[in-house]
């Protein structure tokens, strides 16, 4: 690969990750304010409601967010802290050693209010000219 096309793929990389951020940035700060959860937390509750019986291990769970084990223990803990009933944890009975976490009715509706305020921040966010056009610049980046 010569020094061109390697200059091009690393910005290529830059330009994605530079909309990820701002996006991603807008989803935790509208998460926050109208929900008080971040955008790692809802993650959580977004797989576990995709999950069969609403149950995942927490290991599956810390490899779907992209956590460690510890931070995801943490996060899990944090929620049970708040004593907001959205999460619950319980032993496994095939295997003692590993613990699920499922997602409670409550965990739902905090979803649910959740999804409004995640599907309003995207639509506005990639309704700005300037995400369109930095999206419409990283195409054609990718292109050639």
């Amino acid at each position: 690969m010569d020094q061109d096309a390697s200059r091009q793929l690393i910005d290529s990389w830059l330009s994605f990750t530079h909309i990820h951020m701002k996006i991603a940035n807008e989803l935790e700060s509208a998460l926050q304010q109208n929900h008080q959860i971040c955008l790692k937390e809802f993650y959580v509750l977004l797989f576990l409601s995709e999950a069969p019986d609403k149950k995942l291990r927490l290991q599956q769970l810390q490899d779907m967010v992209g956590l460690s084990q510890s931070a995801m223990s943490r996060l899990v803990s944090r929620f049970e802290a708040r004593n907001c009933g959205v999460l619950q944890r319980h032993l496994c009975e095939e295997d003692r050693r590993s613990i699920y976490t499922s997602l409670t009715k409550e965990g739902e509706e905090k979803l649910e209010k959740s999804l409004i305020t995640i599907k309003a921040t995207l639509a506005k966010a990639f309704a700005k000219e300037n995400i369109q056009d930095e999206l419409q610049d990283l195409i054609q980046q990718i292109k050639r």
